[in-house]
């Protein structure tokens, strides 16, 4: 039998569990009132106990004895139950389909089985693993703090986490014949990518008052709609400036090089004539090397000394608000589509594999769906940047 006991003029609940004696203390003075409260409690925990549904969690959520507890109790599932634990299959599962991914799906995965799903999930059984587990640990990503201080991972980075748990667990019910805990739950809805594009007016003044250094890295940002893999994973035998084209075979991937994103991120993208010029200048700091954009050491430029160093402090220094570099791809498809070029011709260079996503994304900046060859933004390039050019060299003569 448990006891109501006092220690300090506070009351503490004194019982056994599993072998095990157990005090948990409380703020509460003693007084009769509090006496006979704890003893209800007391009762309830000992009834509890005897039925085998005692949760020492929900009665005592602070307490030391609950990781206790929980490692016993997974250790006795595991002994009971004829399936691996989700950390081994996991392994299994992993190493029998890597080599049908690319390097960055890899990435992708591992990250979100061993930051998130292994510590969740990883000593548990998989037959063992319930629906209310999972939407629980879902409601848990749900209030993780992001990088910029607000609350919670997006649905979109918590539908990505909870991939390879639902490939994992389905592979599982079929090969030790259970249903998957992972049925009929569907994806979180995911809000329309934001779309922030710079102005053409803005990327002038960006490129114009950026670093000496960084100009040509900048331009081609903007004005060829590569992502930041693309860019940073580019290679000098990749520009042929004979055919004014930048051939995007590679990606630099956690410092890795691997294919492109997708077979149609494969592509080859027309220089306009401020992307030539740019990567002529580029050539002549870089030409010797294998990297078109690298360090001083021939290394790869890495993105969060790019933002840190070199993209905030710009941003700042013209009063422009802040936007993801990403940004830059959006700027060049917006750019393209308000000069009139076609979009399918978008979509190609962007490398997108349905041109229904491009036109989704950025229909309300095609005006004009005619052209398909370049030449309307080239005329664009040619007008804007010619007519700052042209009012800046007037302010200086005045």
């Amino acid at each position: 039998m448990g006891s109501i006991r006092e220690r300090r003029g506070l009351l503490f609940i004194d019982f056994r569990y599993r072998g095990v004696r157990c005090r948990e203390y409380t703020k509460l003075s003693d007084k009769p009132a509090n006496r006979k409260r704890l003893n209800t409690v007391l009762e309830r925990v000992e009834a509890e106990i005897t039925l085998g549904t005692f949760d020492y969690a929900a009665y005592f959520p602070k307490s030391d004895r609950i990781a206790q507890f929980k490692d016993h109790d997974e250790r006795m599932v595991q002994v009971q139950s004829d399936t691996p634990t989700f950390a081994d299959f996991s392994d299994l599962w992993f190493s029998e389909n890597e080599i049908g991914w690319k390097y960055s799906y890899q990435i992708t995965l591992r990250s979100s089985l061993d930051k998130h799903i292994l510590p969740a999930f990883g000593a548990q059984p998989v037959s063992h693993i319930t629906r209310a587990s999972i939407l629980a640990f879902r409601a848990g990503l749900a209030k993780i703090p992001r990088k910029d201080g607000s609350m919670g991972l997006s649905p979109a980075r918590i539908n990505t986490i909870l991939v390879p748990l639902r490939l994992v667990l389905s592979e599982a019910a079929d090969r030790f014949d259970f249903e998957s805990p992972y049925k009929n739950i569907k994806m979180l809805k995911v809000p329309k990518t934001k779309v922030d594009p710079f102005t053409l007016d803005e990327v002038h003044r960006i490129i114009t008052h950026v670093r000496a250094d960084f100009r040509p890295y900048f331009t081609v940002r903007f004005f060829t709609g590569m992502r930041t893999g693309e860019i940073h994973g580019l290679k000098w035998k990749y520009i042929d400036f004979d055919r004014r084209e930048i051939l995007v075979r590679e990606s630099l991937v956690a410092g890795k090089m691997t294919d492109t994103k997708t077979d149609s991120s494969a592509r080859d993208i027309p220089m306009s004539q401020p992307v030539f010029d740019a990567l002529r200048e580029q050539h002549k700091r870089t030409g010797d090397m294998d990297w078109v954009f690298c360090n001083g050491e021939g290394k790869n430029l890495q993105i969060n000394n790019v933002s840190n160093r070199v993209y905030r402090p710009i941003l700042a220094l013209l009063n422009l608000p802040y936007r993801r570099l990403y940004q830059s791809r959006h700027t060049a498809a917006t750019l393209w589509l308000a000069a009139g070029e076609n979009v399918l011709w978008v979509s190609q260079v962007l490398g997108h594999a349905d041109p229904h996503v491009t036109f989704q994304k950025y229909a309300k900046y095609a005006p004009d769906l005619t052209r398909r060859d370049g030449s309307a933004f080239e005329a664009l390039l040619a007008q804007k940047m010619g007519d700052q050019d042209q009012n800046n060299q007037q302010g200086e003569d005045s």
